[in-house]
């Protein structure tokens, strides 16, 4: 565990009141909020909270890394999304060292080929374990095409829909169903070192391989190698307590990437807080002394996702399309050895 840190610590006090205040604020309070953190479409910052890090750049090659990921899944076609590249600044929170924000990074078209490899592709690997498989046993899609180059298995899938996820101990809990699992009931997912959420401590067996296109796509763009990643899925409604992420054996920075709906994310050290509104394609990197800082998410907003993502997963998924509508998907990468 980095630095000796407790994993069960619990957050310091004006943390924990931050987050409180956050979490019960309508969400037609967030714009007049004056110590909100959040941009606009030109990725301008609503206060003086953040300054530009010029000594932060993003790869002159950026362009031609994303194209390279949208070439190698080709599973769907995104016509009419454009694929436009803002190359808006990266910001610095001087109050928390470390802490940078790159608003508006991914262009919608990387935005949905993500939502596509993440889930019809890495939920439905049997290596990747998610919430579920705590209290159940997990069934598995067939592939739609085994001979593709990205093969889909997806739970999204019409043929999917009578799937059953039996109960590993029946007089806790119920079967779930192919819709229960996908509504609600799935919350996150682990990819690359399978993290045990109750020990709070990766696994000493050999990790899963990261799934090489992610990989690729994080390691070209920010400074550190994707090991492993906890997907997370929320609704509205849904938060995530102010925690540390310390049990990697290094001290690495750690990448959060929004996709979806809007989400407050709360982020201190000690004394210190800053509150980020982080909207779709946004990405944070949690690096230096901000790399151990206290984070949660208080709030997810209700009726903000980009109308283009609206409609993900498509209608060819049936009941499913516009499953992304009421969505935020949080992919969380780390590096777990020096």
């Amino acid at each position: 565990m980095a630095n000796d840190l407790d994993a069960h610590a619990k957050p310091p006090a004006r943390l924990r009141e931050v987050y409180k205040e956050y979490q019960k604020l309508k969400p037609s309070a967030l714009d007049d909020s004056p110590n909100l953190i959040q941009f606009d479409n030109d990725a301008r910052p609503s206060n003086d909270q953040v300054v530009e890090d010029k000594s932060v750049r993003l790869p002159n090659e950026l362009r031609e890394i994303l194209s390279e990921f949208l070439s190698e899944h080709t599973d769907h076609s995104r016509n009419g999304i454009p694929f436009e590249l803002k190359q808006t600044p990266v910001y610095q929170v001087p109050n928390l060292p470390g802490l940078l924000i790159y608003p508006s990074l991914l262009p919608p078209q990387i935005q949905l080929s993500l939502l596509d490899r993440l889930l019809h592709r890495d939920i439905s690997n049997p290596a990747h374990k998610t919430n579920v498989h705590l209290h159940h046993h997990v069934p598995y899609p067939q592939p739609k095409d085994p001979e593709a180059p990205v093969s889909r298995a997806s739970y999204f899938d019409p043929s999917s829909s009578n799937l059953e996820f039996p109960p590993k101990d029946p007089t806790l809990h119920k079967p779930l169903s192919t819709p229960q699992f996908l509504s609600k009931k799935l919350r996150w997912c682990t990819l690359g070192g399978q993290y045990d959420w109750t020990a709070k401590q990766y696994p000493s067996s050999t990790p899963p391989p990261f799934p090489p296109d992610l990989k690729s796509l994080i390691e070209t763009i920010f400074p550190m190698r994707a090991e492993a990643a906890i997907l997370n899925l929320y609704s509205p409604g849904d938060t995530l307590s102010l925690h540390r992420d310390v049990s990697e054996e290094c001290g690495a920075p750690l990448v959060s990437i929004s996709l979806g709906c809007d989400a407050v994310f709360v982020c201190g050290l000690g004394e210190e807080a800053a509150v980020l509104r982080l909207r779709s394609g946004d990405a944070v990197l949690m690096s230096g002394e901000s790399r151990y800082a206290w984070h949660g998410v208080p709030k997810i907003v209700e009726g903000t996702c980009p109308a283009w993502m609206e409609g993900w997963p498509g209608e060819e998924f049936g009941e499913w399309e516009g499953w992304m509508r009421g969505k935020r998907v949080n992919l969380n990468v780390r590096q777990m050895f020096a």
